[in-house]
């Protein structure tokens, strides 16, 4: 009887244990399922803010500034009115986060609305300053989505008081816990979403957000009730209080790791586009490894953290030399797949981060949520300074490599802090800093841009982009964040003398939306007509004179006008009007944003800019790679804007001519009789020479061109049941599952 009695506590204990941990278990879903829909909340509301306001650097660092701001606002001040009004043993905390995750949900259902009314509203005022539109949309675009991320942020110390509340003996290390969990469900919220838009729209993958939340919360509402019916075994641990031994420094490492890692994203991006290209998922590999990296250094600190408390100081230069290896990883020198050079160049130096964030967040905090707020607050500040510093304070006047080289220079200055203090430190640790040091100088000295493959080239910077015009005569080519955009063909010319000459009137003014290399600008002002070109890169056409002699001469003219603004966003607040608007989107055709410029919301505000039987002209690349689905997509949303469509197919594209009016049927000869003798011998310009003004190596051109013409049934039968091309569904950007369905390589060798 004695001995049946003995084993009672132990047994107890056991159930206690198993408790404790199928509990910790859900909040380890609950906060997976969270990452999941705070990334895929990011990806469609930034996607829908460029929709409606422009895809502008500027756009984009609002959204993502009031993202990461409103995580930090909502750590810090939940952090504190959590651990002031729901102590250990009170009201329990499970419930205010299943309100929290439940109140985000909505944010799946209202914040699409209210970024469209704050569009209305821009179109109702009618603004034609651009500073104007763009202060007011900043404005818009914070009021939408602030409120919903700062309830995100809140998560994070609401269920640090939760886990205080029912599993005291973690909460000394719950931040870390919840971390890796957010961490995790972040790494396929930078996946999972991708398939979900091409299924089911940018509407449909936020509403499969929304859903998550409400089953967060339903759930989180049930385990409270369930948990609330027993009390903790042990006493609930106290809160730490007071000034946290070296806190401070803490702190500045905190802001540090944020400030640094964002900015260095930043940096990848541009130094990865030469090898991953420019399409959403190039983007999604960089962030993907990024997370992954992050999980597996905070999986790996919760396993540390149970046997150690002090870290060893050569971390800190390993930290510092890691953050150099993507100027080897990106060095035109090294040969490398695709994506080993992501690999090599990121994992090992987010994967540190995602170590040193939670030991300094838990060493700061001890399992106080108010303190463990403060301190992530502090790394998220730092993560909103970082791109801007990236952006606007270095890339503008830096390369990458230098401005990656400038970005890693405080951690080398923090690795070396043990030498400097006559730390208690052995030979091999010293020795180890040492030859850290040493490698980090020789990949300094060694490594090389991507520019400098090429050995003829002119290259400018802006907070937009890296541009590098290179090649002589008609091999020169536009090269932008390392990929080509355009070179000189006779294309470019077609795209602005075609519909001009399918005018059933002399033209009076005429847009065209990217610069390129100007070609088409250049031969719209062949006609002597006032031409505005919009370009989203403000060094762009400044190189207009490299690709042609005369460049400075025709930008000098009263009648040229270049704007810097997104094509989009100037069409919206401008009142001008246009006899002709020609569009010529940046390779590839499936690009990351470009299907902005090929969606029916696109073509119905440009041909309100379009005077009556004006001509929108398209131009749409295609190649091997572009399947049937993307051509009907495009002719679709084309057909169902413009009552009269013609589209005249060539070797590189299609020429779409766009009008509410009929567009006459005309021979070439009857084209370039309406032409001006400057126009047809811009056409011929790069023909073989002839006595006649160019005129038979024009007739030529334009009589193959006509000879190919399809009509848009023709186009649409490749693919009979896709739908129109819109913001919500870009099918040309999203292709994966349609590629594996049919057997692509294409998907799945993407990092080969």
């Amino acid at each position: 009887m004695t001995g049946n009695l003995s084993t009672l506590p132990s047994e107890h204990a056991y159930g206690n244990r198993l408790a404790e941990t199928s509990l910790l278990n859900w909040y380890f879903l609950f906060f997976f399922l969270s990452g999941f829909c705070s990334v895929l909340y990011e990806l469609v509301w930034l996607r829908s803010s460029m929709a409606n306001f422009g895809v502008t650097t500027a756009m984009v660092s609002i959204v993502l500034s009031v993202f990461m701001a409103g995580i930090g606002l909502g750590s810090l001040v939940a952090g504190k009115w959590i651990t002031r009004n729901v102590a250990p043993g009170r009201r329990p905390a499970l419930r205010v986060y299943a309100l929290i995750e439940l109140l985000i949900g909505t944010s799946g259902v209202v914040v699409p609305y209210e970024l469209l009314l704050g569009r209305r509203l821009l179109e109702s005022l009618q603004l034609s300053s651009s500073m104007g539109f763009y202060w007011l949309a900043g404005a818009l675009v914070t009021i939408a989505l602030l409120p919903w991320c700062t309830l995100m942020g809140a998560t994070v110390p609401v269920g640090m008081q939760a886990i205080r509340q029912t599993i005291p003996e973690e909460s000394r290390r719950s931040f870390s816990y919840l971390y890796t969990a957010n961490v995790a469900g972040a790494v396929f919220g930078t996946i999972i979403p991708l398939f979900l838009i091409e299924m089911w729209g940018f509407r449909g993958t936020v509403k499969v957000g929304a859903a998550c939340n409400v089953l967060i919360a339903v759930s989180a509402l049930a385990l409270s009730r369930k948990t609330v019916q027993g009390s903790p075994t042990s006493a609930p641990l106290e809160a730490s209080r007071g000034p946290i031994p070296g806190g401070s420094k803490v702190l500045g490492l905190l802001f540090l790791s944020g400030l640094s890692c964002m900015a260095m994203e930043v940096v990848w991006v541009r130094s990865y586009t030469p090898y991953l290209g420019t399409v959403v998922y190039a983007f999604a590999t960089i962030l993907s490894v990024y997370l992954l990296a992050t999980l597996m250094g905070s999986a790996f600190y919760r396993r540390w953290s149970s046997l150690w408390s002090t870290e060893n100081p050569v971390l800190w230069s390993v930290l510092a030399t890691s953050a150099l290896l993507p100027l080897v990883a990106t060095s035109p020198q090294v040969h490398l797949m695709r994506g080993s050079r992501v690999a090599f160049g990121l994992m090992i130096f987010t994967g540190l981060l995602g170590f040193i964030t939670p030991m300094l967040v838990d060493r700061y905090s001890a399992g106080n949520p108010a303190k463990a707020g403060t301190a992530y607050a502090i790394n998220v500040a730092g993560c909103i300074l970082g791109p801007l510093v990236a952006g606007f304070g270095l890339l503008p006047f830096l390369s990458e490599r230098w401005s990656l080289i400038v970005l890693a220079l405080p951690w080398l200055i923090v690795g070396l802090a043990p030498l400097r203090r006559r730390a208690n430190l052995g030979f091999a640790a010293r020795a180890a800093i040492y030859a850290l040091l040493l490698i980090s100088v020789f990949m300094i000295v060694k490594s090389k841009g991507y520019e400098e493959a090429f050995r003829t080239r002119k290259v400018l910077r802006d907070p937009t982009a890296t541009v590098l015009a290179t090649g002589q005569g008609m091999g020169k080519r536009l090269v932008v964040n390392g990929f080509g955009m355009t070179n000189l063909t006779p294309i470019t010319k077609i795209m602005a003398h075609l519909p001009l000459a399918f005018l059933d009137r002399p033209p009076q003014r005429a847009l065209v939306i990217c610069f390129g290399m100007g070609t088409t600008f250049r031969s719209l002002r062949s006609w002597g007509i006032p031409v505005t070109a919009v370009e989203l890169v403000p060094s762009v056409p400044r190189l207009f004179s490299y690709y042609h002699s005369d460049g400075d001469t025709i930008l000098q003219s009263p009648l040229s006008q270049v704007v810097i603004d997104d094509g989009r966003r100037y069409l919206e607040r401008t009142d001008q009007q246009y006899d002709v608007i020609t569009i010529d989107p940046p390779p590839p055709l499936r690009a990351a944003v470009s299907s902005l410029l090929y969606s029916e919301e696109f073509y119905r505000v440009a041909r309100r800019r379009l005077r009556a039987g004006g001509i929108l002209q398209q131009w749409l690349p295609t190649t091997e790679e572009d399947d049937a689905v993307d051509v009907a997509a495009v002719t679709r949303s084309l057909r169902d804007s413009f009552p009269y469509v013609r589209a005249f197919p060539d070797e590189f594209g299609i020429h779409y001519l766009c009008s509410d009016r009929p567009i006459p049927v005309r021979t070439a000869v009857e084209l370039l009789a309406r032409m001006p003798t400057q126009a047809v011998s811009d056409l011929a310009e790069w023909d073989p020479p002839a006595g006649d003004g160019g005129k038979d190596a024009a007739e030529d051109r334009l009589s193959d061109l006509l000879k190919g013409e399809m009509s848009t049934d023709q186009l649409i039968a490749g693919s009979p049941n896709t739908p129109a091309l819109t913001d919500d569904r870009p099918i040309n950007e999203y292709y994966v599952i349609r590629e594996w369905m049919r057997g692509d390589r294409t998907a799945s060798s993407f990092l080969e």
